[in-house]
C-alpha cells in the first residue's frame, strides 16, 4: 500500500511541474486521469483490507461488525458525491 500512496505523491508531483510549466490541457488531463485512477485502486484496496480485517474476520462480535460496515459505508458515500 505504502508502494501505492509513493506514486501517487509523484503523479501529483507530475501535475503540479505541468501546471508550473504551462502544459498544455491534454496533457495534465491524462495526468489528472492517471493519479485519478491511482487513488481509486489505493482506495479499492483499503475497503478490501477493511472488510476481511473488520467485518468477515471470525470472532468478531456483531457490533464490532455493525460498526466496521458503517464505517465503511460512510466512506464510500463520501467518496461517491
Amino acid at each position: 500500500m505504502t508502494k501505492r500512496v509513493k506514486r501517487i505523491s509523484g503523479q501529483v508531483g507530475a501535475i503540479e511541474r505541468a501546471l508550473s510549466e504551462g502544459d498544455d490541457c491534454a496533457s495534465l488531463l491524462h495526468l489528472i486521469a492517471a493519479t485519478r485512477g491511482a487513488i481509486n485502486g489505493l482506495l479499492d484496496e483499503v475497503i478490501e483490507e477493511h472488510l476481511r480485517e473488520h467485518v468477515a474476520r471470525p470472532g468478531l462480535s456483531d457490533a464490532e461488525r455493525k460498526q466496521a460496515a458503517d464505517d465503511v459505508i460512510e466512506a464510500i458515500r463520501r467518496y461517491s458525491k
